[in-house]
């Protein structure tokens, strides 16, 4: 099985329902010098479903950068490594570490943040 699935064919976003696979994917990541990009979502936020199309374009734009949705709910202890405490929170993780951070649904600021650091 793959470390995780696409919601679609065309979807350059990674979903991932187990910790396990999350950790395999994360620890490979961290060998690279790739920018990922982590939605930390859920099913009952309106703010994230207002993201959802947006992350899409974003992952179709920048094919050098890794996007990757985690349900708050479904990775709790993901989202409690990374102290998310609001949704949706967006991560910049480079090389292991947290480059930035984006809180709230904010199309703009994404898109700035992920411009400066995917380089």
């Amino acid at each position: 099985m793959a470390f995780a699935c696409r919601s679609s064919e065309s979807s350059q976003v990674l979903t991932f329902h187990s910790t396990a696979k999350w950790n395999a994917h994360f620890d490979a990541l961290k060998q690279t010098n790739k920018l990922m990009v982590i939605n930390f979502t859920a099913s009952w936020c309106g703010p994230c479903k207002l993201m959802d199309p947006v992350i899409q374009q974003l992952a179709a734009k920048y094919r050098d950068v890794e996007f990757a949705k985690i349900d708050v709910d479904e990775l709790m202890e993901v989202s409690q490594d990374f102290q998310v405490q609001t949704m949706p929170t967006f991560m910049l993780i480079k090389k292991d570490k947290v480059t930035d951070k984006v809180v709230g649904a904010k199309q703009e600021e994404l898109q700035r943040v992920i411009e400066k650091h995917r380089k």
